[in-house]
């Protein structure tokens, strides 16, 4: 073959090949090669702290010293320092042992301190040997040996004093109720340089995170008797929170609170009743009642402190865990604001706070999931990087360890995220990490927003109540596209509001949000200017209006009887049953496959309920029944019975 006809040969077979690229591509579906959002894990990478073998690193407590080595405590009452945190092969050195249930660890002036079930303790290396030969009592509190008498912290004043938080117990024919049985149980103590213990707040069930924030007082509370919720609170001396345990104290000389277990009682009924037998009946949730709320009782007594923000319970977690800050220059758009552990879910939470009228409030968003364990505690490293200690044992979580050491490290790519969430007085304005398309974000379409709150009473935890879709009058999206004012009707003062904005989408990529919901308790509306509907885009891309959640609507009239037989004979597939399960917090517990802080749905198929048996069984749980869980399934009285026969039926078909 000449030379001719090589290039011939070569050009010719470029050709074909082409032509069969074109044909390729031009044979596959726009739906096809349409590029997927990214999803959370694509910004973020979890990664394990490796361990020496046999070390059960039940993480209570962690803290970065200032060489950037990490301190970590456990519920097992060893502390370790773990030298090269961040690397390939960190070395964990014991530090000490034989302590009593350590839930928190902080470093100050050359020494550790440590909380454990009973005391404050110092911790020092005197002699240079890596092990802690001091170990003093900077302050004890007594207990009464109910296991339930956690002790969390300390958070680190700046003036270098001390908080520290006490559990409550629980009863013993009334189980299900905290008690405070030894002064400090339900409240949070100071203590100053000098080991002199003082009450500081009240109202607490299980204040398991505990932190300074910009030199402020904030703690997370979890779900429970009293609390229809987990949230996160701003404490100020002599604030009450919520649960009433701790007001049995309030007539000690030194008790800055002046709210009474009678005046509370007076307004709301602690439902301390007995059946024909004399034995206390355990409160539920009634349906149809005529209920309260906090922030009633904070217009009607002294102290009463509302969260900064509300965190729906089996959305944002079940088991709220510690609160930190994001410093500058860690984890892209996102400094300063505050990220919230889960040790229940396995997660972690973000949330954007401001002040509005001197009250902080502000928005929660998803931030990480899929850690292998509860996450109980979070310390910064030196290289910008997230320390995560997680621990299950006898809380369960949605993990599958029982303990984790891991890291959360940033890649320095910018999500398309809601960065903040901000009160306006006629709505909320919406900042985004990246310029939005315009046409997407002005459609008053492309928002859902409907507020909800939670029970105040006795019982164990709440079903969201008084929900209310919020109409969207209009939306002004400004000039750079990187923010976007929403316009309500009115916004419910005290209420979450949950912002759904599937519709918006990033200028450049045409991406959805990477979580396209927040959720804004809304403690106080701001005063100001409105906005005028001449500035609004008010044209909806939605063909017709989509009926009101909770509507009494009728099908239309020509409706037909095969349109009805076709939504029978539907697949039961887990994308259809998902809203239910997700609405009704039973993703909160369980999963379909995997054992959780309940059992997996298709362990619950193996025990072949009826439907009928399933549906009585989500109204009236037997908890005995499952002796291996260790967290009781409370009744769930409010789940409609429609909704609960359809998750039944789903849930056998997973036999």
């Amino acid at each position: 073959m000449n030379i001719h006809s090589n290039i011939f040969y070569k050009n010719f077979r470029k050709t074909v090949q082409a032509v069969f690229t074109l044909a390729c591509i031009l044979s596959v579906t726009p739906s096809a090669w349409a590029q997927e959002s990214p999803k959370e894990e694509d910004f973020s990478k979890i990664m394990k702290v490796s361990s020496p073998e046999g070390t059960l690193l039940e993480v209570g407590g962690l803290t970065t010293l200032p060489n950037g080595d990490l301190g970590v405590s456990t519920r097992r009452g060893d502390i370790f320092i773990v030298e090269n945190p961040t690397g390939l092969r960190p070395f964990f050195r014991k530090f000490a042992e034989g302590l009593h249930e350590v839930l928190g660890l902080s470093y100050k002036d050359g020494s550790l301190y440590c909380v454990q079930r009973g005391e404050l303790t110092r911790l020092e290396d005197t002699n240079m040997d890596g092990k802690a030969d001091v170990l003093e009592t900077v302050s004890a509190w007594p207990l009464s040996g109910y296991y339930h008498e956690y002790s969390y912290g300390p958070a680190i004043a700046p003036d270098g004093s001390f908080f520290v938080s006490g559990n409550v117990a629980f009863g013993d024919e009334e189980w299900w109720r905290g008690e405070s049985r030894v002064p400090g149980r339900g409240w949070i103590m100071h203590i100053d340089t000098a080991g002199n213990r003082q009450p500081w707040a009240t109202g607490m069930r299980s204040p398991c995170g505990l932190n300074m924030i910009d030199g402020e007082l904030f703690y997370t509370d979890n779900q429970g008797d009293w609390m229809g919720t987990g949230g996160l609170w701003h404490v100020e001396k002599g604030d009450f929170t919520g649960h009433p345990a701790g007001l049995r104290w309030t007539g000690l000389p030194e008790s800055p609170v002046k709210l009474t277990t009678e005046q509370l009682y007076a307004q709301i009924d602690p439902r301390k009743t007995k059946d024909e037998n004399g034995r206390y009946i355990k409160p539920e949730n009634v349906v149809d009642e005529d209920f309260k709320m906090l922030y009633e009782m904070k217009d009607k007594l002294p102290n009463v402190k509302l969260p900064a923000v509300w965190l729906p319970h089996g959305i944002q977690g079940i088991s709220t865990s510690q609160p930190i800050k994001i410093p500058e220059g860690a984890f892209g758009p996102f400094a300063g604001q505050i990220l919230v552990g889960d040790q229940g879910q396995s997660l972690i939470n973000r949330i954007f706070l401001e002040k509005v009228n001197g009250q902080y409030q502000g928005a929660s968003f998803d931030f990480r999931k899929g850690f292998r364990s509860g996450v109980l505690r979070m310390a910064w490293a030196d290289d910008g990087s997230l320390f995560v200690g997680e621990t299950n044992r006898g809380w369960g979580s949605a993990g599958e360890a029982n303990e984790g050491l891991q890291r959360v490290v940033w890649n320095n790519k910018m999500p398309f995220e809601m960065r903040a969430v901000r009160a306006m007085p006629d709505g909320f304005e919406i900042e985004f990490t990246q310029e939005v398309d315009k046409k997407s974000a002005a459609d008053p379409a492309s928002y859902e927003i409907e507020s909800f709150l939670y029970k105040y009473h006795p019982v164990y935890g709440s079903p969201p109540v008084n929900s209310e879709v919020m109409n969207v009058k209009g939306v002004k999206v400004s000039d750079d596209g990187m923010k976007a004012r929403i316009v309500l009707d009115t916004g419910r003062r005290y209420y979450i509001h949950r912002l759904t904005l599937k519709g918006v989408r990033a200028k450049d990529s045409y991406y959805s949000l990477v979580h396209p919901t927040a959720y804004y308790t809304l403690n106080n509306i701001p005063e100001g200017k409105k906005l005028a509907m001449s500035e609004l885009s008010t044209g909806s891309s939605s063909a017709s209006k989509k009926p009101e959640a909770n509507s009494n609507a009728k099908p239309p009239a020509n409706a037909t009887a095969s349109s009805n037989t076709n939504a029978k004979e539907q697949p039961m597939t887990y994308a259809a049953i998902e809203p239910l399960l997700a609405s009704n917090t039973c993703t909160a517990c369980h999963d379909t496959e995997k054992r959780r802080v309940g059992p997996a749905f298709k362990d619950v198929a193996k025990r072949n309920y009826k439907p009928e048996e399933i549906v009585d069984l989500i109204y009236n749980p037997k908890p005995q029944h499952w002796p291996e869980y260790a967290t009781e399934m409370p009744p769930m009285p409010q789940v409609p019975k429609d909704q609960a026969l359809k998750i039944a039926k789903w849930i056998n078909t997973l036999k």
